[in-house]
């Protein structure tokens, strides 16, 4: 799988002596809050559509006193069309600039047409896909933040042949709001990230309520495995 690879930050100071359990969930040596336990199961037991893998993956240390993470590839028969990495934090203290005990960190990646990554507007619309994706399931979250990066390359010399290659990259981090006992829906939220992931490849909804955003025309040509 080809996991989106690149620095997440939310603000978070650091965090010494730090471990990973083989679960693959980030902590300090304390014992994991339940209420950070529970979000993580409800990672596992979530269920998205099938072009998209998900699967577990080292967590950032130092971010918070409690991390899980997932990374997701876009998949169209052995083609990659799409990837990120979704990041679950947690201080069971409160976190000022999150306003909230919990954090979603993510990146998402693709590659787009050239001229589509020319359009003065595209940054406004990726970013409506993400606040967009997490409406359409209904889901209440609070102090969203983050960027939208379009980057071309053009090749000379030796790799003349080479068509240009223009990508689209999505860093952003929100806090969802905690539910009965504390614990985040991170299950919807995991969803609503899916949607996300599927409209930045390209896809089109996997249902009628899923078409919340606008959809952009022909990506890149996918890569390959």
């Amino acid at each position: 799988m080809a996991a989106a690879q690149g620095r997440l930050s939310d603000g978070a100071g650091g965090m010494d002596e730090q471990k990973e359990s083989e679960d693959g969930v980030v902590h300090t040596g304390e014992t994991v809050p339940p209420p950070f336990r529970a979000a993580v199961d409800a990672l596992r037991s979530a269920r998205l559509r099938p072009q998209v893998e998900v699967e577990a993956t080292r967590a950032p240390r130092r971010l918070a006193p409690f991390a899980y993470a997932l990374e997701a590839t876009v998949v169209d028969g052995e083609q990659d069309l799409a990837d990120g990495r979704l990041v679950l934090l947690h201080d069971p203290a409160g976190h000022e600039a999150w306003r909230g005990a919990f954090r979603l960190v993510t990146l998402v990646r693709a590659e787009l047409e050239a001229e589509m990554a020319a359009d003065p507007l595209l940054p406004e619309v990726c970013w409506s896909w993400l606040t967009g994706a997490l409406q359409g399931r209904g889901l209440a979250y609070g102090e969203p933040s983050g960027t939208v990066t379009r980057a071309s390359s053009h090749y000379f010399g030796g790799l003349s042949a080479r068509p240009a290659a223009s990508q689209i990259e999505i860093r952003a981090s929100w806090t969802p709001r905690e539910g009965l006992g504390g614990v985040p829906d991170t299950a919807a939220h995991l969803a609503s990230w899916g949607d996300l992931l599927a409209q930045v490849a390209g896809l089109p909804p996997a249902g009628p309520g899923d078409a919340s955003v606008v959809t952009l025309p022909q990506r890149r040509g996918p890569q390959s495995h």
